[in-house]
């Protein structure tokens, strides 16, 4: 067949004209052929940038004995290889039905009138003769698009398609818009690839692939610390390959353990607990493993102060990143640099904890606000100045967790009687809008583990915390905003651009 390395009517790399239409239908036909001239039993269809996690893929889809099949695939939105209604023009049509299915709040094998990308068909099935990719039946009047010229050949031939979400099969990557550039789709894969190994192994290229060589560097910034417990090593080896896929070098820091932290060992660095503090929630002193997240972002700030980085990113082990993550905090770095804000904290992940009204937004600097209350130390820029005042507060012997301390030290704790042991609280803290980590795991989900609370009492080794199956609200997702608390201002207009397409608006 022949192999076009351009199209006439194309506007762009992702503009998808009917010439296009044609050559993918042609190829999928002739993989189709050529599985019924072998006397194949089956031919599993998956498009180039479709991830199958799952090693039993296959086999579950062939014991669901359907003539057509697709297993549900996972993205970063509620997009997937299905629809569950279809226009009388064959176009994307919502129903009720697609979240729930595709959220696996009903789950099993469901009689949808389309799937795409990734899909099972039986060959033994005598149906399945009539199945045609290309060309086009005789009575299609729809859009001349691939998906939709099957779904109708399927619909003629009398054969049912079927979505399985029995279980987690894989990933698809967001559909671009005709507008947008390879560069993109490579973002976007790339995405893709570094969310499936939030709870599984790396998906490794085959041998017959040609992988262009990464050239990892540190976003411009003098230095990119990711926090690690040394047992962590799950943990570490993600998040290493998780960057080095979106090419960002960074050097790892050895977590303090709080579980490895002994009476002695506190006394002599003279740590003492903030009078009067209590977790919010369940109202439990400081733990071992809250101290051992201190120190480990304090030991930071100190190599900050001594090497002289002007400009610092501080990441933790169990994040998930933004799409886009690397563009996107580049652009934000450089905007802050050409409207020379003076900045000393930004977050690019935290808990917002401030819910009543809308951050302030950071005049001439889209996507950023001066932060309020907030939780987490997910990931943040800090700068020399900043680390200077957070080591100059001597907070060893006032301590509290590191997430409470910030607030403090930017002026926004809700409870004043903890600023009144911190007489400079003048740091320069903004954060991202929105925002640019997230973490991997909640309270409650599979997966979830925290160091820092799952440990014992900081002045007591005997007496274990373990409170956040129950009573961590602290660790649990961010709560919905109301829309009127929400951060617009910091936000640019949305451009009709982005406005989603018929086919692919989820």
């Amino acid at each position: 067949m022949e192999d076009p390395q351009s199209y006439p009517e194309e506007i762009g790399p992702k503009h998808w004209p009917s010439s296009r239409f044609t050559h993918v239908m042609k190829l999928r036909q002739a993989a189709l052929r050529a599985a019924r001239e072998k006397w194949s039993d089956y031919i599993l269809f998956v498009d180039t940038d479709n991830l199958l996690t799952n090693p039993q893929t296959l086999n579950l889809m062939i014991a669901e004995n359907k003539t057509l099949v697709a297993p549900m695939l996972e993205s970063r939105s509620l997009y997937s290889n299905f629809w569950c209604g279809i226009t009388p023009q064959g176009y994307y049509k919502r129903t009720l039905d697609y979240p729930l299915i595709r959220e696996w709040k009903r789950t099993g094998c469901f009689a949808v009138p389309m799937i795409h990308s990734t899909f099972l068909i039986d060959l033994r099935k005598e149906a399945s003769t009539k199945l045609m990719f290309y060309p086009p039946h005789q009575d299609y009047t729809w859009s001349f698009d691939d998906i939709m010229v099957f779904a109708f050949s399927s619909r003629q031939a009398g054969i049912q398609m079927y979505i399985c979400n029995r279980e987690h099969y894989g990933f698809l990557p967001m559909p671009l818009k005709s507008h947008q550039m390879l560069q993109e789709e490579a973002e976007n894969f790339v995405h893709t690839l570094i969310e499936s190994m939030i709870d599984r192994p790396p998906i490794e290229p085959s041998q017959y692939v040609s992988v262009p060589p990464k050239h990892p560097d540190k976003m411009g910034f003098d230095e990119i610390f990711m926090i690690n417990l040394k047992r962590r090593k799950d943990r570490r080896d993600r998040m290493l390959r998780t960057l080095y896929e979106q090419e960002i070098a960074v050097k790892i820091v050895e977590a303090v353990d709080g579980k490895a932290l002994n009476t002695s060992q506190l006394k002599a660095l003279s740590i003492d607990m903030l009078p009067g503090y209590r977790d919010p929630y369940s109202s439990r002193p400081l733990t071992r493993g809250e101290i051992g997240c201190f120190l480990s972002h304090y030991y930071i700030w100190k190599e900050v102060v001594n090497r002289e980085l002007e400009k610092t990113l501080v990441i933790e082990d169990d994040v998930r990143f933004e799409h886009q993550f690397k563009r996107k905090l580049m652009k934000l770095m450089d905007d802050i640099e050409e409207a020379q804000l003076d900045w000393e904290l930004i977050y690019i992940g935290r808990k917002r904890m401030q819910v009543q009204q809308p951050e302030k937004a950071v005049p001439n600097v889209m996507n950023l606000v001066e932060a309020d209350y907030s939780y987490w130390t997910l990931g943040y820029a800090i700068s020399f100045q900043g680390a200077q005042k957070l080591i100059g507060a001597e907070p060893f012997s006032k301590m509290l967790p590191v997430d409470e301390f910030l607030p403090v030290m930017y002026n926004k704790h809700p409870v004043a009687k903890y600023m009144e042991y911190y007489e400079s609280r003048d740091l320069k803290a903004f954060s991202a809008e929105p925002l640019l980590v997230y973490p991997t795991h909640y309270t409650g989900q599979p997966g979830y583990l925290s160091d820092t609370e799952t440990s014992t009492i900081w002045d007591n080794e005997t007496v274990s915390t373990d409170w956040d199956r129950t009573h961590s609200w602290k660790s649990r997702q961010q709560g919905k905003i109301h829309s009127d608390a929400q951060n617009k201002d910091a936000l640019p207009p949305q451009s009709s651009l982005n406005t989603p397409s018929s086919r692919d608006e989820l």
